[in-house]
């Protein structure tokens, strides 16, 4: 249990700490102590309805890792009660652990905004999962009768069209999550519904889960109707050619640059699979009425030789990825572009925490090529969050009124600073709950408390697998490059029983072999000694030994050095 979790200390010896059949649980897979993979679950006795299904992208040094998601053996234990899943936006740390849930349980109908249930569509049939489920588009004010829940969506301001909180009414109580949202008020999309969440804060919300991204941030997110001017103004005075890069997430902003390039008479070519993959989804749904001869392939592109102010290049790599299309093209290894003398640059994006080296060495290769580089400064903002800062936070508060809140998708001290802020609004202390995946409050009767946690451990996906291994193999990769690797060797014969000569051992990054000669004999001692004890135990097999030799090693090894080696065994049979 999270030692700085706040638990309302009236109820907290009441029957709330073991929950009765009638009273339900409210718990998160993912999403906390963490940006991604956000996953919610509602249960009751009968029912369990999940809130977003969202996958994590691996850091860099997460080699072979394709994706993170949830630990979903909870609702694989409870499957039969899962009723739906709704989705509060389209982007993939809300949608993209789907299909690797649909592969564990049967998830009866999937609840989802029009732009979110296009993308899961298309997702489902990369998968070949179409069949799986059934996708239902949700309409805002519209109440969807769920298990023993009444279910409402209201529009909230995003980066991405499409973006919904979720309204939960249930027996013990109204549950409310924003999902990611800020308070825009001249949006590219649609305006926020005010007067629903009022309404909402009337009735009496029981708990809030609210987005955390920016609580570390004070006053307001910027207006990304000024992001869009801001980059208008150098579409107007660029000469040659615009490449322009952006997180392919932020579908509003590539919306309105598709359509400035349109008005600037520019065509407009599309670099990056998740890009094209976006902006065919808007147009097949109508966020992005453009003709089909807006856009050029690269095989037209010599047709532009003498006429690059004709041309808008829209590419992956804000983030100065090694293989994505802007930093192939500044390091002159793209297959048909490179960056001349005249070209404008603008990176519409703002460093992730980690990125920025990777990012200026793009940046001077580009400069050194001749082009003009834009980058988000605060003089000129061609870059804006998609997610509230404090302010809007407050007045969140002050709309929904909260009496339980838990601040969900967010680093621990975005979610601590969240609780904070919502102390300062209206809140009580004691109703703050800062958890962890796996954490479960407990609410009957609209009082809540802190009950016992699920296994929430991430799992770590390598292609499409789920088998667990790449967990595994990852945590193995932890281990070798911190504390190193041991190799024991050992002869033995299986027919007498008998250990045929001293064990071998070989250290790779764990200690230093030459000059510790006694760690090597004492080892040697200890593994013997595990090994003979085992070989006259009464059941004898090659696992045993292996275990018996780890055993054996193991603490040795962390008492002298302070290390936990990955040991590995190797066991040679005479016989």
């Amino acid at each position: 249990m999270n030692n700085n979790v706040s638990i309302n200390k009236k109820i907290v010896d009441g029957i709330l700490t073991k929950p009765n059949e009638n009273s339900m649980s409210v718990y998160a897979l993912g999403g906390l102590e963490e940006i991604g993979k956000n996953t919610y679950c509602i249960e009751n006795k009968d029912d369990i309805l999940i809130l977003d299904a969202g996958v994590k992208f691996p850091s860099k040094d997460m080699l072979g890792v394709d994706a993170i998601i949830p630990n979903y053996q909870h609702l694989v234990e409870n499957s039969k009660k899962i009723k739906a899943l709704c989705i509060t936006h389209g982007h993939e740390d809300h949608i993209g652990g789907i299909p690797y849930l649909l592969r564990q349980v049967k998830i009866p109908v999937i609840y989802a905004p029009p732009l979110a249930a296009s993308l899961i569509k298309d997702r489902l049939k990369e998968f070949k999962l179409t069949k799986e489920t059934n996708v239902v588009e949700v309409a805002s004010g519209k109440d969807y009768l769920i298990g023993k829940n009444r279910v409402s969506f209201f529009r909230v301001n995003h980066s991405i069209p499409d973006a919904f909180g979720i309204a939960v009414h249930t027996e013990n109580g109204l549950i409310v999550s924003t999902g990611d949202y800020k308070f825009d008020w001249t949006p590219l999309g649609h305006r926020a519904d005010i007067e629903r969440m009022t309404s909402l804060g009337n009735e009496g919300v029981t708990l809030l889960m609210a987005d955390s991204t920016n609580a570390e941030v004070e006053g307001y997110t910027e207006t990304e109707s000024n992001i869009i001017k801001n980059i208008d103004e150098i579409f107007l005075k660029a000469k040659g050619r615009i490449f322009i890069s952006t997180f392919a997430s932020n579908v509003h902003r590539i919306q309105k640059i598709i359509e400035m390039a349109d008005k600037h008479k520019r065509k407009i070519l599309v670099f990056g699979r998740s890009l094209e993959r976006i902006i065919k989804i808007i147009r097949q749904i109508g966020h992005l009425k453009i003709k089909d001869n807006a856009f050029v392939k690269t095989s037209d592109i010599s047709k532009f030789k003498n006429k690059d102010h004709e041309l808008l290049i829209i590419c992956t790599g804000s983030q100065g990825e090694p293989m994505a299309a802007l930093s192939r093209i500044a390091r002159g290894e793209h297959k048909v572009l490179n960056v001349k003398k005249g070209d404008s640059v603008i990176f519409s994006s703002s460093p992730i925490p980690g990125n920025k080296l990777p990012i200026e060495i793009i940046v001077n290769k580009l400069i050194r090529s001749g082009a003009y580089v834009f980058e988000n400064d605060t003089n000129k903002r061609i870059h804006t969050s998609g997610h509230a800062s404090q302010e809007e936070q407050k007045l969140l508060f002050n709309l929904l009124k909260p009496k339980y809140f838990m601040p969900m998708h967010g680093d621990y001290r975005m979610l601590k600073k969240h609780g904070e802020t919502a102390v300062e609004v209206n809140v009580e202390k004691d109703n703050v709950f800062i958890c962890a995946n796996g954490n479960q409050i407990n609410i009957y009767k609209e009082e809540a408390v802190l009950g016992k946690s699920i296994d929430a451990e991430p799992i770590y996906v390598d292609g499409k697998d789920l088998s667990g291994k790449t967990t595994s193999v990852v945590r193995d990769r932890e281990v070798l490059s911190r504390d190193g690797l041991i190799t024991v060797l050992i002869l033995i014969d299986s027919k007498e029983n008998k250990l045929l000569s001293d064990p071998v051992i070989l250290s790779r990054g764990s200690f230093y072999v030459k000059g510790s000669g006694s760690i090597i004999g004492e080892s040697i001692s200890l593994v013997k000694k595990a090994v003979t004890e085992n070989l006259n135990s009464e059941h004898v097999t090659f696992n045993s030994l292996k275990n018996c030799i780890k055993q054996s090693l193991k603490p040795f090894i962390y008492k002298i050095k302070k290390r936990n080696p990955l040991i590995i065994p190797v066991i040679l049979n005479k016989n």
